[in-house]
């Protein structure tokens, strides 16, 4: 009995560890443990966390940083970078308060015509800021990083002439009051829309041909065009794609401020970037999973609201974020390193 249990019982080796660890590390473990870290201690330092409205806001501040991070997650996995996300929301935005003030200037209580309109006109900004990224990208061959660095500055130069800084208001009341300040079930709607798209997400990435296709222009995109792949057009519809989710995050942020204002999104170029990296999504390409990067936008918008329930300078919320960020990155690293040994 004792050589069969000794036999039955599989020897801790390095190996074995190894092996556990990568399992670890692929399946969230280190993003879970550092959620539920951040929400412990937060409930603990400040017990106004836990309070309702604290929770309804700390839900729509992580509805504004998932839905863009979808965005960078998807592209991301196809082997690109998105630094205009930020823009693009800015300029989603400003374009939103615009439509909606001009519809309601000429048909005054046309308050649902005005959001349908300001709502298509923003998805068509987004996808053509996007078509131009993949242009240039996959028709051109051009850096990704290069690119959309380019693009970012002309879209935030461009919102900030037109604006001048000043916010643009005549956005519909019903607008700010329905979406804006509306709940369903207790819950944000801004929050239910972000759920419901990051669930379109994961079916996207498990079940559809599209999906798949992305991860393989992003794991080898040789290799993915000689296996029949059509890889620029798939990068064309990943960048249109993540263009229209930031132009829609515009339009939801000008629901909850009830303006558009060219100066928001200025750090969620670094904030999605840092949510994908701690989320497992490889700066390689190939590897991501929505559930995981929501997880870890999840966990950056609690370290944000814990900061300023403790009323940590701004300053130093930016300090911390490139610090997670720079610990996200050495994780990723440290899975490299797991696998290839």
């Amino acid at each position: 009995m004792t050589a069969s249990a000794s036999a039955g019982s599989a020897p801790s080796t390095p190996a074995n560890q190894r092996v556990r660890l990568e399992f670890f590390l692929v399946n969230g473990g280190i993003v879970l443990a550092l959620l539920v870290v951040a929400v412990v201690c937060t409930a603990l330092a400040e017990p106004r966390f836990l309070n309702r409205l604290n929770l309804i806001n700390l839900g729509r501040n992580f509805s504004f940083l998932l839905i863009p991070a979808m965005a960078q997650m998807l592209v991301m996995t196809a082997g690109g970078f998105d630094l205009s996300v930020g823009a693009v929301v800015a300029i989603g935005s400003v374009v939103s308060a615009l439509a909606m003030g001009a519809v309601l200037t000429a048909m005054p209580g046309a308050e649902g015509l005005s959001i349908a309109l300001a709502l298509a006109v923003v998805l068509a900004v987004g996808l053509g800021v996007g078509l131009v990224n993949a242009v240039l990208i996959a028709g051109f061959r051009l850096s990704p990083f290069m690119v959309t660095l380019a693009v970012m500055s002309a879209l935030t130069g461009l919102a900030l002439y037109y604006t001048q800084g000043i916010p643009i208001y005549g956005v519909a009341e019903s607008f700010v009051t329905s979406v804006g300040r509306g709940q369903i079930a207790g819950l944000p709607v801004i929050l239910v829309i972000a759920l419901t798209i990051l669930a379109l997400c994961i079916l996207l990435q498990r079940f559809t041909v599209l999906g798949q296709h992305i991860y393989a222009v992003g794991s080898d995109e040789r290799g993915a065009r000689l296996s029949g792949v059509p890889t620029r057009r798939v990068l064309v519809i990943t960048y249109a794609m993540a263009g229209m989710l930031a132009a829609f995050t515009g339009f939801l942020m000008t629901a909850r401020i009830g303006s558009g204002q060219a100066t928001i999104g200025g750090t969620l170029a670094l904030e999605t970037i840092a949510a994908a990296v701690i989320g497992g999504v490889s700066l390689r390409g190939g590897v991501g999973r929505a559930g995981l990067v929501a997880m870890a936008a999840l966990f950056l918008t609690v370290i944000a609201n814990a900061m300023n329930l403790l009323q940590f300078d701004s300053k130093y919320q930016t300090l911390v974020l490139g610090v997670v960020l720079i610990l996200a990155l050495g994780m990723e690293r440290l899975l490299l390193r797991s696998r290839g040994s």
